[in-house]
């Protein structure tokens, strides 16, 4: 899996960049809050990456931060939501502005976006809802340094690879950083698995 691409940028239009990683040009997708987010003139970038395969196409998708990736692959993870659904959400709200639109249940606002339903836009709140409103609760607590919901969000991708269920992970996870929240991620991986 390529994690992230650092290079130069090469080409920039609205819902695509290139970037030159040591001579290979890689194509990504993006949405328009990355595209906002990577400046006029600038040289050297890193974009966090998502890369889909299926049969006809592998589309390598670049994100500014790991939050619009993290909520990209949640609404992918919902029935009916592709990758090109996913990015129209993204470049017409910002991440946080989705996932507070599906914690309070925004049926009209997520309805809004270009392509979303009302099937689909009650769907992706049935399915996301929960989570978003953890996300969303992790996000306005004021934690000390070392806590950040990276810190929370790399303990849950190394608990997940490690084959622990993601649910069971969460809750782990959760539980130690309410006792322990200045608690490091290697600390955290090793609490979690006891």
């Amino acid at each position: 899996m390529i994690a992230y691409l650092k290079g130069k940028l090469a080409y920039k239009d609205r819902t695509q960049v290139i970037i030159d990683v040591n001579g290979v040009g890689y194509e990504c997708k993006i949405s328009l809050q990355t595209f906002d987010a990577l400046k006029e003139g600038e040289e050297a970038i890193k974009l966090f990456t998502h890369l889909q395969i299926k049969e006809d196409a592998h589309t390598l998708v670049g994100f500014s931060d790991l939050n619009e990736k993290n909520m990209f692959l949640d609404l992918i993870s919902v029935s009916g939501v592709g990758l090109s659904t996913a990015l129209v959400m993204l470049s017409s709200f910002s991440a946080e502005e989705i996932r507070a639109g599906i914690a309070n249940e925004n049926v009209t606002m997520i309805q809004s976006i270009k392509g979303i339903g009302s099937k689909t836009a009650q769907r992706i709140i049935l399915e996301l809802k929960d989570k978003s409103k953890k996300d969303s609760l992790l996000a306005n607590v004021d934690l000390p340094k070392g806590s950040s919901s990276l810190v929370r969000q790399e303990a849950l991708a190394a608990l997940v690879t490690l084959g622990i269920p993601k649910s069971s992970a969460e809750k782990s996870i959760d539980l130690i950083l309410k006792n322990n929240p200045s608690c490091s991620i290697e600390d955290l991986i090793k609490l979690a698995l006891r």
